[in-house]
């Protein structure tokens, strides 16, 4: 089983750069994306085979978190926030969760809200684990480690690389889950982020902020988790996860 996600940074600007493209070449089961930025109604488009389901933010041209699946799921539910933020799949022997964590913002104004959004998002996968294992992925806007950033020491009080984000990523993996990529490769440099500003991404000065973490127990199920940084259209590249 092959899952992908990807921070489309606009649903419609990716498909006009080659989305359905990829996505038929690469032919995922499952496809988890992040900041769609779309409002009901906007995208007139059809993803066949895959039935899709959109959690869309209040806030026009913002945010957004979209699932597209080949098997119809048992149940789909939406966070609570007006940001859409996060879309929830069940499916017979486990979860897939996308979610497009908050950003700390310029000067660090949004920190307090996010150190309280990482608690609680922690609790909301501890729990969905209590029943079934939980594959969740996204764009969880903190580079965890040193290795996980291209400049880690002039970055330690940049939104995404705080001591506070940081710790709030270690405590989510503390409750029972794994970080895919990192535990297959504990010494793979690669970035899924880069600053479209001075050319970052073609100086690969980028952060490793997406990824699919699993419950513990599912871990020796995973064949493989990746990062696929030839594919632009974003400034994020997908990540890729096969079961």
């Amino acid at each position: 089983m092959k899952l992908i996600s990807w921070n489309v940074n606009g649903l419609r600007a990716v498909l006009a750069k080659g989305f359905k493209e990829y996505i038929a070449k690469e032919d995922p089961d499952v496809v988890c994306l992040q900041e769609i930025k779309l409002s009901e109604g906007q995208l007139d488009e059809s993803f066949e085979p895959y039935h899709c389901y959109f959690n869309y933010a209040s806030r026009k041209g913002y945010s957004g978190t979209a699932i597209l699946t080949k098997e119809e799921p048992l149940n789909v539910t939406y966070g609570s926030d007006d940001e859409g933020r996060i879309t929830t799949a069940e499916f017979k022997d486990f979860y897939v969760v996308t979610v497009y964590t908050p950003n700390s913002q310029e000067g660090l104004a949004r920190l307090a809200f996010r150190q309280e959004w990482d608690k609680a998002f922690a609790l909301y996968l501890s729990e969905l684990d209590k029943s079934k294992p939980v594959l969740s992925t996204g764009d969880f806007n903190v580079a965890h480690c040193p290795i996980d950033i291209k400049n880690p020491k002039s970055n330690e009080r940049s939104a995404g690389y705080t001591i506070e984000e940081r710790e709030g990523f270690t405590n989510l993996l503390a409750m029972g889950f794994t970080d895919t990529f990192r535990s297959l490769y504990p010494d793979k440099v690669e970035y899924s982020w880069w600053s479209y500003r001075f050319k970052a991404r073609e100086k690969n000065i980028g952060w490793r902020i997406d990824y699919w973490l699993c419950s513990n127990r599912l871990f020796p199920s995973i064949k493989d988790s990746r990062i696929d940084a030839q594919t632009t259209g974003s400034d994020h590249c997908p990540v890729i996860l096969d079961l």
